[in-house]
This record gives C-alpha cells, structure tokens and sequence, in this order.
C-alpha cells in the first residue's frame, strides 16, 4: 500500500471508536451511582442520536453536494432548517420529560430560551465538525494527488533530462575519436572498444535515480583514462577518485559534465595545459568534486559541444539535490576552477 494513502477501515474504525464513547459515556456514572436507571439515558441518547444524524447528513450528502460544488448558500439554508427542526424536536422531548417528571407544573430552572440556545448551538457545533474533518480529508486527498502529479512531473523531466545528456556525452566522445582517426587509427580502434564499455553503463546501468557511488566513480575514472588516449604528452592530467567499495549512492552522471568541460576547454595544442581532477567522499554524508583546468575558451567558430552539458547539470541538480548542493564555477587567472559539493544524507539506499 501507498504510504500516503489512507486506510479507509481504520477511518471507518475511528469514527465508529468516537460516537462509541460518546453514545457510552454516560454509563459509568449510571452505573457509578448505584441506581442503573435506563430512563435517566434514553434522554441523552435521543439528543446524541440527533447530533448523529447532523452530522453524517452533512458529512455524507450535504458537504459533497453543496460545499464541494460551491454552492454555498444552499449549504447554509440545508443546515439552517436541519438545526432549527432539531432544536424544535428537542425542545419537544425536553417539555414532555420535564412535565412528565414534575406533574405540578413547575417552572424550569432556567429560561426556556437557554435550553433552546444550547441546542441550537450543539447542532451546529455537530455541523461543523462534521465540515472541519470532511474538508481536512479533501485536502489531504487533493494535496496527496498534488504531490503525486509533482513527483511525476519531476520524474519526466529528469528522464528528459537524461536522454539530453546521453547524445550530449556520445558526441563529445566521437569528436575525441574522430580526431585521432587520421594519424591513430589503431588507438582510435582501442577508444571505440572502451567507448562501447561506457556507452552500456549510459544507456543501461544508470537507468536508477540513484547509482552506487563506486560505480559512477569507476565509469568516471574510465571516462578520463579514455579521454587521456589522444592527449599529447605536455598536457598533465591528474585524478584522485575514490574507487573502493561504498555504501553510499547518488544520481548518475553529475559529474560527467565538469569532466567533459575540462577536457574541452582546458587543453591546448601549442601552450601548456593541465586538467587537474579530485573527488573527496565523506561517507554518508558529503561528496566534493573539484575540477581545475588551464582555461583555453572555444572560439564562436567551433562548434564542437553545444553547452548543454553545463545546463542540464543544473537543472537536475535542482530536481533531485534542492538546497543539498554547492556548485561554483569560475575563472581564476588562467585557470578554470569548478567545485561540486553534495549532501548524501537522504541517500543511504537504492530507491
């Protein structure tokens, strides 16, 4: 069952748990007493019976009928003419059993018109419970498919999202290939088996909201041993990833983006260039990315990459880590620097 679903047995049960105390509560002090006079109780029966009636009228037809409708005088004259005709009943019952007890006509106690207040009163007391708790399950049932329309809002989005970013990394990647085609053929042969490894982790293994955290780390690691293939010998190259086993996991490919644009800004082929890449895991708690890279910005010429990576690293960010996520981007001198921090508290398992 759906946590957020109510059981309507146990609603059934609580409401069959409330009037059975209040239709009760007047037997311990009957029985207290020592005089268990039945009489005494049928009294206080019939005027509960009414609130009864007020209410299940009102939670049953009158509330889905008018309230719900927005038919609000209606609703109010229904309720009106329901409480005035209960109060006239009891007041009825009240007269016959004062007469009935006190055979020498005696005045009541009180002025007639208290007893007829009080009633009055009771009953619309009766009506708007029965409102509060009827509204009160309207609104959980519409904000539970409020948040059920939300989540499945955010799910198509990340899945939009996601099919973005695998043509995204696929065509970065035969952009690297293509360019060692002509004077590397065989290593351009090598990329393209380790390519097809990769692709099968981002087209089938990474299908989950959340990954385990070694298993993205791992793909990461090779990403960059791919990427390193064709790179002269001047461009240094540095990475510090946590391979060992963890328990921890996290949405795949976050970090595929800030590799993916070290290598593509961060490397020249007449100056010396470097891409310097560290990923720290506090486990159950906090991963910090950081990527620094010579900065060497694409010209409006080429057009190799279309910027989405950046973007959609954003936005998924946003849908599946809000305010559990850092990320700074910025120039420093010549360098670039690029920093991902993420709380890993509400992901200690695989949903």
């Amino acid at each position: 069952m759906h946590p957020s679903k109510k059981n309507p047995k146990i609603e059934v049960l609580i409401h069959f748990l409330a009037w059975g105390v209040l239709f009760g509560f007047p037997f311990i002090f009957i029985w207290e007493s020592g005089d268990p006079d039945m009489s005494k109780y049928w009294g206080y029966f019939g005027n509960t019976f009414l609130f009864f009636i007020v209410f299940y009228v009102n939670y049953f037809l009158l509330i889905t009928k008018y309230l719900f409708n927005k038919k609000m005088i209606r609703f109010i004259v229904a309720n009106l003419l329901m409480v005035s005709i209960g109060a006239a009943l009891l007041h009825l019952e009240q007269v016959l059993s004062f007469h009935h007890i006190h055979s020498n006509h005696f005045p009541p106690p009180l002025p007639v018109y208290f007893f007829v207040f009080r009633d009055i009163t009771s009953l619309l007391v009766a009506a708007g419970l029965s409102v509060a708790i009827r509204m009160t399950g309207q609104w959980y049932k519409v904000e539970t498919a409020r948040k059920e329309m939300e989540k499945d809002r955010v799910e198509a989005e990340l899945k939009n999202l996601k099919t973005q970013l695998n043509p995204h990394f696929l065509f970065n990647t035969l952009n690297n290939i293509y360019s060692l085609i002509p004077e590397h053929a065989e290593q351009a042969q090598e990329t393209v088996h380790r390519l097809s490894h990769l692709l099968r982790y981002v087209l089938y293994d990474n299908m989950d909201k959340y990954v385990p955290i070694n298993q993205e780390f791992r793909f990461l690691q090779s990403y960059i041993e791919l990427m390193s293939l064709r790179l002269p010998k001047e461009v240094e190259v540095t990475s510090r990833i946590p391979l060992e086993p963890s328990a921890d996991v996290i949405a795949p490919m976050l970090f595929i983006s800030l590799v993916e644009n070290a290598f593509k800004h961060g490397i020249s082929s007449i100056h010396p260039s470097f891409i310097h890449i560290d990923i720290k895991l506090i486990t159950g708690k906090q991963v910090i990315c950081t990527v620094v890279n010579s900065f060497f910005p694409k010209s409006d010429v080429d057009k190799s990459g279309s910027g989405i990576g950046h973007e959609n690293l954003k936005k998924r960010l946003a849908l599946l880590y809000p305010n559990q996520h850092t990320l700074v981007s910025e120039q420093r001198d010549s360098a670039y620097f690029t920093q991902l921090i993420l709380n890993l508290n509400n992901q200690t398992a695989l949903s």
